[in-house]
């Protein structure tokens, strides 16, 4: 079989824990790319997060952010698509939420992902790794803002909770309209209801002219499960999360240990990769 398209998460997947790209791993994505072969970032970030990483990895063109619901093309600026979580949605799980689960704070990504309208207090504990971008660029708003437009991507976290935590609590609300995940990210996110990573990669494919087994697919958080289960050949890095390595059709090395390049590597040798 040969692979016409390479998918791959970024944090904790092709990124080492700092947050930088491998040599090794930036020398089998250019070999890839080479044979002919597309590499698409599939992330949970949205595009500011994926153009500080950007040249470092050779990424120039079309990219799925906010675990599928953006499709930009990094070179031409281009949106392919963007989905939104609608306003009643949002309001219906964020106050569902904040009566199961007191003390839960929310946030809104907006336009393209360029916009991060949050409550304050979300604010007062973000550190720029949580979403990639400067919280003094984050917009402070009342809990009505924040939920009164639609969102990319709605985010909910709680000073004590992890995320899994949420996770499992708004599960069990049954809100309809939202898809709930999250990225290993200590929150909770919320897309509009029926997109994935694993979605959004199979639109996208079908737009290319890419059949689901021409795909080689990369992840490790619970947001990438369903990509890795799509894709012709999913594999999970030796860091990911149970429910990754149970779908995956191979495990190789974890992120820090070269993971994705290592499959690359053995696939190329074989001649795998081509148009």
């Amino acid at each position: 079989m040969t692979f016409r398209l390479v998918a791959s998460d970024l944090d904790g997947t092709l990124l080492r824990d700092d947050g930088s790209v491998a040599p090794r791993t930036r020398a089998a994505l250019d070999a890839v790319r080479a044979a002919g072969a597309a590499v698409i970032p599939v992330t949970a970030r949205q595009p500011i997060g994926v153009r500080a990483i950007a040249a470092g990895a050779g990424f120039e063109g079309r990219v799925l952010c906010s675990n599928g619901a953006l499709c930009v093309d990094l070179g031409t600026g281009e949106t392919l698509w963007e989905e939104t979580v609608a306003v009643a949605a949002q309001r219906e799980l964020a106050h569902a939420l904040r009566r199961a689960v007191p003390g839960v704070l929310f946030a809104s990504v907006r336009d393209r992902g360029e916009v991060f309208v949050a409550e304050q207090d979300y604010i007062a504990g973000v550190r720029y790794a949580d979403h990639k971008r400067d919280p003094a660029t984050m917009i402070p708003a009342g809990a009505d803002l924040v939920t009164g437009t639609a969102s990319l991507k709605f985010l909910a976290r709680h000073p004590a909770l992890p995320a899994d935590a949420l996770l499992e609590a708004a599960r069990s609300l049954g809100v309809e309209g939202v898809e709930l995940t999250h990225s290993g990210a200590p929150f909770l996110e919320v897309q509009p209801a029926g997109i994935t990573k694993g979605a959004a990669l199979a639109r996208l494919c079908d737009a290319l002219g890419v059949a689901r087994e021409e795909v080689l697919a990369f992840g490790d958080a619970p947001n990438d499960r369903d990509m890795v289960a799509w894709a012709g050949h999913g594999v999970a890095v030796g860091n990911a999360a149970g429910e990754v390595r149970e779908v995956a059709a191979e495990v190789t090395a974890s992120n820090e240990d070269d993971g994705v390049a290592r499959v690359l590597e053995r696939l190329l040798a074989g001649g795998a990769f081509g148009r």
